[in-house]
């Protein structure tokens, strides 16, 4: 599995195993299964209401700590209060520390976030997060938190699949250091029709699902896909081995749309309570 350097030499996994929308009933076991197929990434959040599902998988897999990479997020009716939240969520998941801890939206009709990342500072000058970071973060909201950051993120995880880039908020983060990872990366499964994925697929004699996962490892992004199926999860592990050039990455960021499928961080507004 290829492993990324955050700008504090922390190293992650690049191609990690998401949680969003698993039931928490479900979550132990698909986690473990998760684990089972290889996967050393987890990546949760409190608003997902499985952090202990995720815990009890990571116990029950006898892996050693050092060898998993467990991100969680602080939900966003939480901003006033981030180091009970983190607390909460490290109990939830049992965990002494986690390896990175995020923001998980700005709000920016708050005014809370530059609060909440002051307090992921602390946490993370305590150990209890080898690395902190944000979520859903716009150039503007970067740009807020680091004209008075002591610690500058190590990762802005948004939406990005090949119909919606983002280009210029990757090349924004990135030229800080800021490591980008993708969630939604196949575009919630919408991008995998397109012409230009299904004949790179046939071609490879691959899934269209491991060609755009490829296409994401090839661009640097961390990416974190989701599946229930055991079959489907070592599937979009074995992506990791699909080595795309440069005329077939570009075929697929040829596919740029705007095509936006959840929230928009300039507005988002949910408590996540």
């Amino acid at each position: 599995m290829p492993l990324l350097a955050l700008n504090n030499g922390v190293s992650i996994p690049q191609l990690g195993f998401g949680v969003f929308q698993v039931p928490p009933e479900e979550t132990q076991r698909i986690v473990e299964d998760a684990l089972e197929a290889g996967y050393r990434h987890i990546d949760t959040a409190a608003a997902y209401r499985n952090e202990a599902g995720v815990g009890a998988a990571i116990a029950a897999s006898g892996i050693p700590r050092e060898e998993l990479f467990i991100t969680t997020k602080l939900r966003n009716g939480e901003q006033g209060n981030a180091h009970e939240a983190f607390q909460n969520s490290r109990n939830a998941l049992g965990l002494d520390f986690v390896d990175l801890y995020l923001i998980h939206w700005p709000v920016p009709s708050q005014g809370l976030y530059g609060e909440a990342w002051k307090e992921l500072e602390k946490i993370y000058a305590a150990g209890q997060a080898r690395a902190v970071g944000v979520s859903n973060f716009l150039e503007q909201h970067l740009e807020t938190v680091l004209a008075d950051a002591e610690v500058v993120p190590a990762v802005n995880q948004f939406e990005l699949h090949p119909t919606f880039q983002q280009a210029p908020l990757a090349a924004k983060s990135r030229s800080h250091g800021i490591a980008v990872e993708a969630y939604s990366p196949l575009g919630q499964g919408a991008d995998l029709d397109a012409p230009a994925v299904t004949s790179l697929a046939r071609e490879r004699g691959v899934t269209p699902a491991q060609i755009v996962l490829a296409w994401h490892l090839a661009s640097g992004n961390i990416v974190i896909p989701k599946s229930a199926d055991s079959t489907r999860m070592r599937e979009n592990l074995a992506a990791a081995a699909i080595q795309l050039d440069a005329a077939e990455v570009e075929s697929i960021n040829a596919l740029e749309a705007g095509s936006r499928i959840g929230a928009d961080p300039a507005v988002a507004a949910f408590s996540q309570l």
